[in-house]
């Protein structure tokens, strides 16, 4: 029985443009066999490390794990625009009300308080009770730093454009 080989889904839709385009693609063939046969991917280096004295300093000042996760976790908090708006608020009026934070971001008092009670878990706003009311503010100046700086840093992208 005789096996037909396919051709790749580039290859037909190349024999059906009318030919192959050997300035475009290129078919690499390698052998298994010798050591010299191996073929280093485009996005790999060639050497494991160029600079291991380099990578050793930058390794020391590297923050640790948990540190970095809980970086990444902020970072994932700030990633919906309903959080950014109330903590926007919150840099602006100081202290709000859930009603008042959902009249201002245009989110449901629902949502609003979801997503405080996320940004209140990542210790990023904090909240006092004053009798059914519930009144939230960042927590501290960190977030303003944080906001200000990313605000900045959007503003600069636009003016580079």
């Amino acid at each position: 029985m005789r096996h037909r080989r396919r051709r790749s889904r580039t290859q037909q839709h190349l024999a059906r443009a009318g030919g192959e385009r050997s300035d475009i693609f290129t078919i690499v063939k390698t052998s298994t066999r010798g050591a010299s046969a191996s073929v280093t991917p485009l996005d790999r280096c060639e050497t494991e490390c160029v600079d291991p004295e380099r990578v050793e300093a930058v390794l020391t000042r590297l923050p640790a794990d948990d540190v970095c996760q809980d970086l990444a976790e902020t970072f994932r908090m700030l990633a919906d625009p309903g959080r950014v708006k109330l903590i926007t608020a919150l840099l602006e009026a100081g202290e709000l009300c859930v009603c008042d934070l959902a009249a201002v971001t245009g989110l449901s008092q629902t949502a609003c308080s979801h997503n405080l009670r996320l940004l209140r878990s990542s210790r990023l706003v904090r909240f006092r009770k004053q009798g059914r009311n519930v009144y939230y503010t960042l927590d501290d100046a960190h977030i303003r730093l944080l906001l200000d700086l990313s605000l900045q840093h959007i503003g600069h992208q636009d003016n580079d454009d």
